[in-house]
């Protein structure tokens, strides 16, 4: 069945820089396989995409990029010359490339402003954002103006994660608890909460959230979110719905690195079969893995076309 692809990652000499450190101890033939993928556009990465039949792949930038520069003034300028670099492969291929921008969110009016030129003038889907920045999280009051534009532009944002600015404490000692193992989906799913106890999504009701990795957790939990929030808080102005009610709405997920049934029965059934969505993780996880597995899932054919093309297409207007 042919497929759309959202969490496809790829490197530019801009930004390599910044992606080096979060390969420290990494097996060196792992990380130079990891990088030779990341910088190809060509044969090797649409092989795959053609073997698992994705017809169509949203590029974004292996994190934490531009992010990670402390020199506001170059984050703005080299996540621009990012941008052109993505958008010059996609002119190259236009019906297998679309993409993420990629955005310094050190300055939030400088990243909206890039964000719409990603939309309006480099023909982009949205942004991916790579957690937190500097200890800065979406919810704060400085990315209102952010977040409005996006709203405006019907931009979906995808939240990947990153590392935290501490490690928590329970993870002291135990490294292969860290990262892509554990720490990145609780720092992220959190992240996503604060978007939605602080109001953001009250405030801007439009605004699209894309979650990975069946949503970071999130649809195992909704019932308990709103228990809580019922029997000790009670709504607010800040949050007039359920918890519950946000996420619904507001947040759609796909399975990148997830390629088990129990957990895309949950998210399917916890958020809607409209909310769920077909990705790899490029190069991280395996294209042929991902390819098998939703081919192969216990799901009906209508169901698993909306998962492998009909949301993507829906959401993205592609």
């Amino acid at each position: 069945m042919k497929k759309i692809a959202l969490e496809e990652h790829f490197l530019c000499p801009e930004v390599l820089e910044y992606w080096e450190p979060t390969i420290d101890g990494v097996p060196t033939e792992v990380a130079n396989r990891l990088r030779a993928q990341l910088l190809d556009f060509d044969e090797q990465r649409l092989s795959e995409m053609d073997d698992a039949q994705i017809e169509f792949a949203i590029l974004s930038i292996a994190g934490p990029g531009v992010q990670a520069e402390t020199d506001v003034q170059k984050a703005v300028r080299l996540s621009q010359a990012a941008n052109d670099a993505l958008a010059a492969q996609m002119q190259k291929r236009p019906t297998r490339y679309g993409g993420f921008g990629h955005l310094a969110m050190q300055d939030p009016k400088a990243a909206a402003d890039e964000l719409e030129r990603c939309v309006r003038q480099l023909g982009m889907q949205g942004a991916m954002i790579d957690g937190a920045t500097f200890g800065q999280y979406l919810d704060e009051p400085q990315f209102h103006v952010f977040w409005e534009r996006a709203e405006a532009l019907g931009a979906p944002i995808y939240l990947h994660p990153a590392d935290p600015e501490q490690t928590l404490g329970a993870l002291r000692g135990h490294p292969k608890l860290r990262r892509a193992t554990w720490e990145w989906g609780v720092e992220t799913a959190t992240h996503a909460l604060r978007l939605v106890f602080a109001g953001t999504f009250e405030r801007f009701p439009g605004a699209k959230l894309i979650l990975g990795h069946l949503g970071e957790t999130l649809p195992y939990l909704l019932w308990r979110f709103d228990s809580r929030v019922t029997m000790m808080y009670g709504l607010s102005a800040e949050m007039r719905m359920l918890p519950s009610a946000y996420i619904k709405r507001n947040i759609v997920i796909t399975n990148s690195g997830m390629c088990s049934m129990e957990p895309t029965r949950c998210a399917i059934d916890a958020l809607g079969e409209d909310s769920v969505m077909f990705s790899v993780d490029y190069p991280f996880e395996s294209t042929k893995v991902a390819h098998e597995f939703i081919e192969n899932a216990d799901l009906t054919d209508d169901l698993r076309e909306k998962l492998c093309h009909g949301n993507a297409k829906r959401l993205f207007g592609l």
